[in-house]
């Protein structure tokens, strides 16, 4: 196949090679060629060089193109393995997928918690701007903003109807607004004596428990706003707590580098696990679901299965680890991050821990299988929090880069 060049592009060719060969000392090979080519004098200078530097810069969009190839074969699997209809994956299985669908800004600081509402299709994020922002996770819309804190919004949460948030502040006070209608702060709560990191409702939803800087944990009375307990035991600041799936257990984690397990019924440590040697910055309670995939990362045949509950944490010491807290001995170890462990969630099928990290991933877990099978760069700042939807393929991460990004799932 004859290339086609046009009458200048030969021209220079022609110059170029007349150039390579007169450069090299070709000079039985340029005369002739001058002759053949019909090229009389000096090549100009600007010539110089000239077929070596097209040369290389072939070379190097052929890398190019073939890191390109390989890019978009990538997101083509990506896109074959994930379209619902083609891999047959059962709901149980989604896991979250690059591109995000939404990247939603409007704070004006780190974000330090999102969480998604649990009936409606809304997204909640609390940040350091001291507001509580809402949007619509389906149309990526803004839909309002809570004030009221005054300073840094830490943690918050809603009860099982969704009727209630409950949000807490490095102003050290707790506040409960109504969810359904006025979208206003109906209580705010006093009693801690420092940044109040965490907050979460019983199932039933009658206490909060709250946990701080000044190293306790609070249980208030939400018709009174009345605290009713004060848990007493780390040796600093309280990261988070959260309340087992069955209500009766309070898992907390510390600046101590602990986790702890607190009875409900008569409010004392039942069990402090202590493995991790950094900060504890984050637990999750693990579903039932997820009971065989952790007896399985456990090594446990039928016999010997592990009761529970079990509990992962999230460290800065840059491992998740997962705990039977029944027998208060840690199960095994997540290890890949490159940096701190900001948040973690169960997959509501159980199978999966999805974690986020101030290494600017989102990454996927494979409990049974101890391993991260999908890494989502997520964020160009530090990931502080990640929720995954109860029923809809959605997945919401926050970042110190102000932004919330919506990722689905399939």
């Amino acid at each position: 196949m004859k290339m086609v060049l046009s009458q200048r592009q030969r021209e220079e060719l022609n110059k170029a090679i007349a150039d390579y060969l007169s450069a090299n000392g070709y000079q039985d090979a340029l005369e002739a060629f001058k002759k053949e080519a019909d090229m009389p004098g000096e090549v100009e200078r600007k010539y110089g060089g000239l077929l070596e530097k097209k040369w290389t810069s072939v070379i190097r969009l052929q890398k190019k193109v073939m890191e390109l190839e390989s890019k978009l074969s990538e997101a083509e699997k990506e896109f074959i393995e994930g379209a619902p209809t083609r891999g047959k994956r059962s709901s149980s299985e989604w896991i979250p997928r690059p591109p995000e669908k939404f990247s939603l800004t409007g704070h004006r600081a780190t974000i330090n918690r999102v969480i998604f509402h649990p009936v409606f299709s809304l997204v909640v994020s609390a940040s350091e701007d001291a507001t509580i922002k809402v949007w619509d996770f389906e149309s990526g819309e803004f839909e309002r903003t809570l004030k009221g804190h005054t300073d840094s919004v830490q943690d918050i949460a809603f009860d099982a109807t969704g009727k209630l948030l409950v949000s807490c502040s490095s102003d050290m006070s707790i506040k409960l607004w109504d969810f359904s209608q006025s979208f206003s702060c109906i209580k705010t709560m006093h009693g801690h004596d420092h940044n109040v990191a965490s907050v979460t409702f019983m199932p039933q939803g009658d206490f909060i428990v709250s946990a701080s800087r000044d190293k306790t944990i609070k249980i208030w009375e939400v018709a009174t706003g009345y605290c009713v307990k004060t848990l007493i035991g780390h040796r600093e600041w309280v990261r988070m707590a959260r309340i087992s799936p069955c209500g009766e257990l309070i898992a907390s984690c510390s600046n101590d580098q602990t986790v702890r397990i607190w009875s409900v019924a008569n409010k004392e440590t039942k069990v402090e696990l202590r493995d991790h040697d950094h900060v504890v910055e984050c637990i999750a309670w693990a579903p039932d679901c997820a009971r065989a995939p952790i007896n399985a990362a456990a090594g446990a045949d039928n016999k010997g299965a592990h009761e529970g509950p079990f509990l992962a944490s999230g460290s800065r010491d840059k491992s998740i680890r997962v705990w039977d807290v029944g027998a208060g001995v840690c199960l095994f170890t997540l290890i890949g991050h490159d940096n701190w462990v900001r948040s973690i969630v169960f997959h509501p099928g159980g199978k999966f821990i999805v974690s986020a990290s101030d290494d600017k991933t989102l990454r996927v877990w494979d409990i049974r299988n101890k391993r991260a099978m999908k890494t989502l760069e997520a964020h160009v700042h530090f990931c502080t929090s990640v929720d995954f939807h109860r029923s809809h393929p959605y997945v919401v991460t926050g970042s110190v880069d102000q932004s919330i990004k919506v990722w689905e799932c399939r």
